[in-house]
């Protein structure tokens, strides 16, 4: 069993456990349910920059990357950075993570937030609209291409954006679908852990223009982005780079700047 079979199967008890505590007539009575969500995909295609910061406590792979911040300060510097949206883990026993991050980074940032999550119930998109999220993030790799299509059709639904995330040729083909907006490339192998950004480039040319292209993880360079961007990519997905220094916000204002200037 590799890690991301166990982080699934962890997910089902999980997600079986807070239906019964919380129901999903709860949570769609939430005030949250009303709000216009802001589509990530629309912020990028007009970004200089592009870049979705994230805010990571840990990861089965670095354990702890950063324990001591506010998931507020961190929204807060990612606004001011100038970061075109907000990755917020919400996974509790693998990344540290929490809905309650959700909900807060909500309350301190109007950039769109992306819902990090083991997505494989719509109990779980109900709940990432519920707790402030724009966007959510499907991964091809746990799911099938029916449950791709009643998922990202269900966000969609609810007024959210799908990021829909792949690591190989075969992923990409089974979910290309008209209820996506974004198509991200996982640079990291989540079965090793290891990181490639050639996987992005070779991936690259298959992911058709209609959809707004992501690279996610192992990003750490403003060369990398700017290579990046020649094979067509929107949106980078920064995690670590940011979350490993004392102050996020600064890291990425710093970052930031560097690209666009």
């Amino acid at each position: 069993m590799n890690i991301l079979d166990k982080i699934v199967a962890d997910k089902r008890k999980e997600v079986a456990l807070k239906k019964s505590l919380v129901t999903l007539p709860q949570l769609e009575a939430s005030v949250m349910m009303e709000r216009t969500s802001i589509s990530l995909a629309e912020v990028l295609r007009k970004s200089d920059s592009g870049i979705i910061a994230e805010h990571k406590r840990r990861s089965p792979s670095k354990s702890v990357i950063n324990q001591d911040l506010s998931v507020q300060d961190v929204a807060k510097g990612y606004t001011d950075a100038g970061a075109s949206g907000m990755s917020v883990l919400t996974d509790g026993k693998y990344f540290g993570g929490s809905l309650d991050d959700l909900i807060l980074a909500r309350a301190s940032s109007n950039i769109p937030i992306l819902r990090k999550e083991f997505i494989i119930d719509e109990y779980q998109i109900a709940e990432a609209k519920a707790y402030g999220a724009d966007v959510i993030l499907l991964i091809a790799a746990i799911l099938s291409k029916e449950e791709i299509k009643t998922f990202s059709e269900v966000a969609k639904g609810l007024g959210l954006d799908v990021l829909l995330e792949v690591h190989n040729e075969e992923e990409l083909q089974k979910s290309l679908m008209p209820s996506l907006d974004m198509l991200g490339v996982n640079n990291r192998n989540l079965k090793t852990f290891e990181v490639d950004l050639d996987i992005s480039k070779s991936l690259s040319t298959k992911i058709p223009d209609e959809f707004v292209k992501v690279s996610e993880s192992g990003i750490s360079s403003v060369d990398a982005i700017r290579d990046l961007k020649e094979f067509g990519y929107r949106g980078f997905l920064i995690g670590e780079n940011f979350m490993k220094t004392d102050d996020p916000g600064a890291s990425a204002k710093k970052f930031i700047t560097g690209l666009i200037s």
